[in-house]
C-alpha cells in the first residue's frame, strides 16, 4: 500500500490590522480604521474584518496599492514643551509630528509617551514589536528624568517618592531620587523610574504638595539625550537599538 501523504506544515496566520502594523505600514489602530473604511484587500477582494486571518503570502492592498514590508526606522527626538504626542489632535494643538516636517520618512509610531508639558527624549520606530518590548510594563527598562520642583527638598520628600503612594488605584513611586542641584527656593531632581504611568511623576509630587516647574526624560536605559537640540532628530545605531533590545530582554520578571 502506498504510504500517506503527510499533509503540508500549516502557515502561520495573523489577524489583517497585526499584520499591515508588523509590516509597518501603518499603527494596528489605524490598520483597523483602514479595514472598516474598505480600503484594504487581501489577494484582490476587499476584507472589513480586521481580525480576518491572512498568511504570509497573501498579497495585501491599501487603496489598491500594494502593501510590502517596510525597512525598519529607528529615531529619537528631543520633544520641545508644548507638544502633543499624537499624529493629529481633534483640538487642534500642535504635535510632535511637525518636528518631521519635509523629511522623507515612513509611518512611525511614537514609542512610550510625553506629555504636552514634559519634553526631552522621545523614541519613534515603524517596528511595532521592538516598540511593544520596550513599553511592555514587565521589562522595568529605566527611564531618567530631570525635574524643577517649587520648593528645595528636604531627605523625607525623597524617602517618600521611594516609598509611593497608591492613587486612583495605582501605585506610583520613584526607583531612584537625588537632587542633582538647589538654589533659593526651587531645586533640580534626578528620578528614575522603572514603570511609567500617566502623568507618574507630577502626580508622585502632588501628593506632597509639590509642583512641576519642568520635567525632562534624558535617558531611556543606556540610551543618553546628549546633545540633541531642541526639537531636532536623529536616527538611532544599529548598537543603541540592539542594547535597548537586550535591556529589555535581560530584565527579570517582578
Amino acid at each position: 500500500m502506498p504510504r500517506p501523504v503527510k499533509p503540508p506544515p500549516s502557515t502561520p496566520t495573523f489577524g489583517l490590522a497585526r499584520t499591515l502594523s508588523k509590516l509597518g505600514y501603518c499603527s494596528r489602530s489605524q490598520a483597523e480604521a483602514l479595514v472598516l473604511e474598505k480600503r484594504v484587500s487581501v489577494n484582490r477582494k476587499i476584507v472589513t474584518d480586521p481580525e480576518r486571518r491572512v498568511r504570509a503570502d497573501d498579497e495585501l492592498r491599501v487603496d489598491g496599492r500594494k502593501v510590502a514590508a517596510t525597512q525598519h526606522v529607528y529615531l529619537m527626538l528631543n520633544k520641545p514643551r508644548g507638544l502633543v504626542t499624537t499624529a493629529a489632535d481633534e483640538a487642534g494643538r500642535d504635535t510632535v509630528y511637525q518636528c518631521f516636517d519635509g523629511a522623507a520618512l515612513p509611518w512611525l509610531g511614537p514609542v512610550g509617551r510625553l506629555d504636552k508639558a514634559s519634553e526631552g527624549l522621545l523614541l519613534f520606530s515603524n517596528d511595532t514589536g521592538w516598540a511593544a518590548g520596550l513599553t511592555d510594563p514587565a521589562s522595568h527598562l529605566d527611564k531618567t528624568y530631570h525635574v524643577q520642583i517649587d520648593r528645595l527638598p528636604d531627605d523625607a520628600l525623597l524617602a517618600a517618592m521611594r516609598a509611593g503612594i497608591v492613587d486612583k488605584g495605582e501605585k506610583l513611586l520613584a526607583k531612584r531620587v537625588e537632587v542633582l542641584r538647589a538654589g533659593e527656593k526651587h531645586a533640580w531632581l534626578e528620578v528614575v523610574l522603572d514603570e511609567g504611568r500617566n502623568r507618574h511623576i507630577r502626580r508622585l509630587l502632588e501628593a506632597h504638595g509639590v509642583g512641576t516647574l519642568r520635567l525632562m526624560r534624558v535617558a531611556i536605559g543606556a540610551l543618553q539625550l546628549g546633545d540633541t537640540a531642541k526639537g531636532q532628530w536623529r536616527m538611532l545605531s544599529a548598537a543603541e537599538v540592539a542594547a535597548l533590545t537586550v535591556s529589555t530582554k535581560s530584565r527579570p520578571a517582578r
